[in-house]
């Protein structure tokens, strides 16, 4: 249930909450988790259009965007781990209709401790996140 927050300059893309419907799909899909509605409901993105003045890196330049992911530990093996990043990449620079934008996109993955993951007002360890998802699931 990756919660997902896209950092971009204001402007580059039209559609942001299209971006965050399509980097939540993305990372559920590659995560490969039940297409259930615990699953559908909190796996989300958050789009923060940032005014160029406040970002740069070291030349000035403030056409960058930053894609943070966090999951609880473990969702992402190796392989998941290179698709999340390619996939969100090359999402936002369609989004922004910028093929630059991939040279110029950075995806950062974070896991939560076990127990560090809050939801439904409980701070859930991995083994409770799956004993959730199981019950979900016999339920229909």
């Amino acid at each position: 249930m990756p919660m997902i927050d896209i950092y971009l300059p204001k402007g580059i893309v039209r559609d942001t909450r299209q971006l965050a419907i399509d980097a939540a799909s993305t990372v559920k899909s590659v995560e490969g988790v039940p297409d259930i509605p615990m699953f559908r409901q909190n796996t989300a993105a958050f789009v923060h259009e940032i005014d160029s003045s406040s970002m740069a890196d070291v030349d000035g330049d403030a056409h960058h965007v930053r894609v943070q992911v966090l999951t609880n530990a473990g969702a992402l093996d190796r392989e998941k781990q290179i698709a999340v990043v390619r996939r969100l990449t090359d999402l936002v620079a369609a989004a922004a209709n910028d093929a630059d934008l991939v040279d110029r996109t950075w995806v950062l993955l974070t896991e939560a401790a076990p127990g560090g993951w809050g939801l439904w007002g409980h701070a859930h360890t991995n083994e409770e996140i799956v004993a959730a998802a199981r019950a979900r699931l016999s339920k229909g």
